[in-house]
């Protein structure tokens, strides 16, 4: 069980101040891709929408439902995407959940912001919620593949 000194270390100021921040949450009128996707074990819900033009986020935006380690996620995501070809929001997701579960390194840039979140490992129960917004723009990226292949 957790003490309240955990919960205030894993609470840190700087992820308290990126939930409340989160950039990009107007949803797009004519995205490539809507992706949403929901953790099972807590209920937070993330919608991505991404404008794709190639392999590069063009836009994005999100509406997040989440605690604020996945509205933090979120918001890194949100400030860092736009611009990023599909191989570097892959590798993204995949050193987020490296960090998470094996302590690995913080995303590389652009997603360095990432780091913050690193205090997070110690709780499986939140890692769904810190992947989802990453998750899900992967997520778009097969859909949009998807419909322009249809």
């Amino acid at each position: 069980m957790s003490t309240d000194t955990d919960l205030i270390k894993l609470y840190s100021q700087r992820i308290l101040a990126l939930a409340a921040d989160m950039p990009r949450t107007q949803r797009l009128e004519a995205p490539s891709a809507t992706v949403k996707r929901r953790s099972p074990l807590c209920g937070s819900a993330v919608t991505v929408d991404m404008v794709i033009a190639g392999d590069i986020v063009e836009d994005f935006a999100q509406e997040v439902k989440a605690c604020a380690l996945g509205q933090a996620a979120a918001s890194v995501v949100g400030q860092a995407i736009v611009g990023c070809t599909q191989a570097q929001v892959i590798a993204a997701r995949d050193e987020l959940k490296a960090m998470l579960t094996h302590q690995g390194p913080a995303p590389q840039a652009p997603f360095d912001g990432l780091e913050v979140l690193q205090p997070a490992a110690e709780y499986k129960n939140r890692h769904a919620s810190v992947l989802l917004a990453l998750e899900a723009s992967v997520d778009a990226f097969a859909e949009a593949k998807l419909k322009t292949s249809a």
